[in-house]
């Protein structure tokens, strides 16, 4: 999400170390993030940022494929993530599932154990973001201050609509979720648009055999 000049550093890097500030109990265990891949959110978007929002769908499509493998038949890959360590947006979370739940058909989503990604919440001047290592572990963090000047449940459907695929798209209007901070705090849009809900369905129509293993036994994505 696009934030204000007051809480924005408009910046992406790697790691969660640099601007940590304040952090409550509930985000003190967040996962080292050490050569991992952050997905920030900034004015413009960038090839680093997009490179890393690919990394975060890549690693909890692979997560949520390895589970389903192990029940064939399903029409839909179930994402599990785990909220408890974000209480204060109990409500926001369980709503952004309910919204892509209600938006897409290839890919649901489901609070539960042994998550394919979590949530976490806390202080730092970089706003929400997501977050990767790259071998199947994956978070979203959701910044106090931005929730408290943009939508909550919009920022956080957001982010995770970077779990589902979709990159940011700042310059959209404000019918458009991955837009984000781009039409500014005045902007209550908590749902995807039909073309951003077509493209999840699109990344995860493949459901189960959007991975194949190449000739070494290792998982490459199709698309």
């Amino acid at each position: 999400m696009k934030r204000s000049t007051m809480v924005l550093s408009a910046a992406i890097g790697l790691g969660l170390t640099a601007a940590m500030t304040a952090v409550p109990a509930s985000a003190a265990s967040a996962p080292a993030a050490t050569g991992s891949q952050t997905v920030q959110s900034s004015y413009a978007g960038s090839a680093a940022e997009e490179a890393g929002n690919k990394a975060f769908f890549d690693a909890v499509m692979k997560s949520a494929q390895a589970k389903a493998a192990k029940s064939p038949g399903l029409r839909a890959v179930t994402v599990t993530y785990d909220a408890s360590r974000a209480p204060s947006f109990a409500s926001q979370i369980a709503a952004s599932a309910q919204i892509w739940n209600s938006s897409v058909r290839n890919v649901q989503l489901r609070a539960g154990s042994n998550a394919d990604f979590s949530y976490y919440e806390g202080n730092d001047s970089r706003g929400s973001y997501a977050s990767t290592d790259g071998h199947g572990r994956g978070y979203i963090f959701l910044d106090y201050s931005q929730n408290q000047q943009y939508n909550s449940t919009r920022v956080t459907a957001h982010e995770t609509g970077h779990v589902l695929g979709l990159p940011d798209h700042y310059s959209g209007p404000c019918s458009e979720l991955m837009s984000g901070g781009g039409p500014g705090t005045s902007c209550q849009n908590t749902r995807p648009n039909s073309a951003e809900s077509s493209r999840v369905n699109q990344l995860w129509a493949n459901g189960l055999s959007a991975f194949k293993k190449d000739d070494k036994g290792v998982f490459t994505t199709v698309r």
